[in-house]
């Protein structure tokens, strides 16, 4: 296997950073080089981003697309550890959440029209060679989320009815993608183990 750009995506409380981590782990076991990222990044508009999804800041939600298309951008490009020069070293990028996410998170809000444009049309932004989206019933995920944060730490899209129309985008965005981008929808419902036996039999 040549090293790969992977993103795993999901609702929020599926589980994306545990199976990130024992994904990255796996692949070290079997000899590969992988780096791990994820969006929003810690660079200047992600971190504006997470003040926010985290209810400190409001802007309108087209802006709020606009803002992960620029951190996507860098993302993608930055000198440093972009994802563009982490695949030039030879790494597997595993990256939690990408476009997709944009799509049925801002979705909501936004027209697919433009939000599909504004990132499948990029010049600047890669093509995941993989996603692989951890499907899980919205009740599941907000009963670990209430279960692992304070009140306080709640971020805006984090409420029932959100996650449900989000999983509900999520789906639809795959089948507009249908035949044009490399998906698999994975049970995410299951034990930790039985979630990332799935992922690592796709991926090997």
């Amino acid at each position: 296997m040549k090293n790969k750009f992977i993103v795993i995506e999901g609702i929020d409380g599926s589980g994306k950073t545990t199976q990130i981590d024992i994904l990255a782990k796996r692949l070290a076991d079997g000899g590969f080089d992988a780096a791990v990222t994820a969006e929003p990044t810690d660079g200047a508009a992600g971190k504006l981003i997470r003040e926010i999804l985290s209810g400190k800041k409001k802007i309108a939600p087209s802006a709020l697309a606009a803002l992960f298309l620029a951190d996507r951008i860098e993302h993608n490009q930055n000198s440093g550890n972009g994802i563009k020069k982490l695949l030039s070293e030879g790494k597997t990028v595993l990256c939690g959440r990408y476009y997709y996410a944009t799509f049925a998170y801002q979705g909501l809000e936004c027209g697919f029209d433009w939000l599909f444009g504004q990132n499948l049309g990029c010049a600047d932004i890669l093509k995941p060679d993989i996603c692989l989206f951890l499907d899980i019933p919205p009740e599941i995920c907000m009963d670990r989320i209430n279960k692992s944060r304070k009140l306080s730490e709640i971020e805006i899209f984090e409420n029932i009815e959100a996650l449900r129309k989000i999983r509900e985008n999520y789906l639809t965005v795959f089948g507009h993608l249908k035949g044009s981008e490399n998906i698999k929808i994975i049970d995410a419902a299951g034990s930790e183990d039985e979630v990332s036996r799935q992922i690592y039999n796709i991926i090997k």
